[in-house]
């Protein structure tokens, strides 16, 4: 089958990190050798590419095409109109990728179905092209698409006339149905599938040495994330003064870095934390393994891939009790969720981790059941099954 993965939440050169779960997705399942794709990933148009521009001078740099992994990458721009363009950025984004999808089919790629991920705005555009190039479209819901913008009137009409006129939904774990259900959306369209982990990249290695070339020492917890504020590293940092001798890695970029510097520096425990800034992909896997366990204090997670991510490399986590992650952290061998999602809970949590701490093979055989293989076989049964009822009402 051939299908257009549409999407803004995609890696690209200039942000490598962006999203990866989407890509990761889409890698396993072109890798079933049962379907083609071609990916269009829009990003904001901004007219300059210098740094001092932040991130829009990094749109500004993302290439109009790339490959990656074997996958070609179409990166047509959108306007994006800042503050007062939330109610019309589907049909802003629709727009703009309709001549680059008018493209593909131009020059052969003549797809079966959209696979669109997250909604809104790009489930909303997306159901948009499907209706105008008479293509069935499966959106995936991701989290905050469903957790947080339905709290705002028109997106979330938008958000339930595309829920109602998909072919079909993905929800990557089952809070996220129950959430759109009762947005009114219908639960036999809807199938959740979870992510998977990469088994092979995130893997345990030789403990010691890692630590060793990491300058890792005593009990060390670590934190992988953008530096926003729906991350919680906040908390993570505060629970650091209740945990004397506990030291703490950061791994992420973001706007808030300044705040959580001053905030450990203010908390006197600023010899304890260490800010990492962004991490590759490759590279996490060494922090994992070195680290003693995984702190995700998110206010809101679909379904957070670190997690598992950790656990594959031995690594049991501690984690706030937010939508799908009681989906992910549901034995004692992965991990510990907090009673509360505090600084005072962190500490609790984390506390109650090191007095029964899992044996790390354990962490690692918990983490095997959620290869990528189920999620595979999963998409492939639901693509075809739209497909099939697609063309019998040609």
């Amino acid at each position: 089958m051939k299908i257009l993965t549409f999407t803004t939440l995609f890696p690209n050169a200039v942000k490598p990190n962006h999203a990866i779960f989407v890509e990761t997705r889409l890698r396993h399942l072109v890798g079933s050798g049962a379907v083609e794709s071609r990916v269009v990933a829009p990003v904001p148009w901004f007219p300059f590419s210098a740094k001092r521009f932040g991130q829009y001078g990094d749109f500004a740099r993302v290439p109009a095409a790339e490959q990656r992994f074997g996958l070609d990458v179409l990166h047509p721009r959108y306007p994006v109109i800042p503050k007062v363009g939330m109610n019309a950025a589907p049909m802003l984004l629709a727009r703009a990728a309709r001549a680059t999808v008018g493209r593909l089919l131009d020059e052969g790629f003549d797809f079966d179905l959209i696979d669109a991920h997250y909604f809104y705005p790009d489930g909303v555009a997306a159901v948009r092209l499907g209706q105008h190039f008479n293509k069935p479209v499966v959106v995936t819901a991701r989290g905050s698409d469903i957790s947080l913008i339905p709290q705002y009137k028109e997106p979330r009409k938008m958000i339930q006339w595309a829920a109602s006129n998909a072919a079909a939904v993905i929800t990557v774990c089952d809070a996220l149905k129950t959430e759109l259900v009762q947005l009114g959306a219908d639960p036999a369209k809807i199938t959740p599938l979870r992510n998977g982990v990469d088994l092979q990249r995130f893997r345990p290695g030789d403990r010691q040495a890692l630590r060793g070339e990491l300058g890792i020492d005593g009990f060390t917890l670590l934190s992988v994330g953008n530096l926003v504020t729906l991350k919680g590293h906040d908390l993570t940092i505060g629970a650091l003064a209740l945990l004397p001798g506990v030291s703490l890695l950061i791994a992420g970029s973001g706007a808030e870095r300044q705040r959580l510097e001053a905030l450990a520096r203010e908390l006197k425990v600023a010899d304890r934390v260490r800010f990492l800034g962004a991490v590759p992909q490759a590279e996490l896997g060494r922090y994992y393994g070195a680290a003693d366990a995984m702190v995700l204090a998110s206010s809101r997670e679909g379904w957070a891939n670190v997690l598992l991510e950790s656990m594959a490399c031995g690594t049991p986590v501690v984690a706030s009790n937010v939508w799908g992650t009681p989906e992910v952290v549901a034995a004692p061998a992965a991990g510990v969720l907090m009673k509360e999602r505090s600084a005072r809970g962190v500490a609790d949590a984390v506390t109650a981790l090191r007095a029964d701490y899992p044996d790390r093979a354990a962490t690692r055989r918990y983490a095997e059941q959620f290869g990528w293989d189920a999620t595979t076989e999963g998409q492939l049964r639901l693509f075809g099954g739209v497909i099939q009822r697609h063309g019998r009402r040609q």
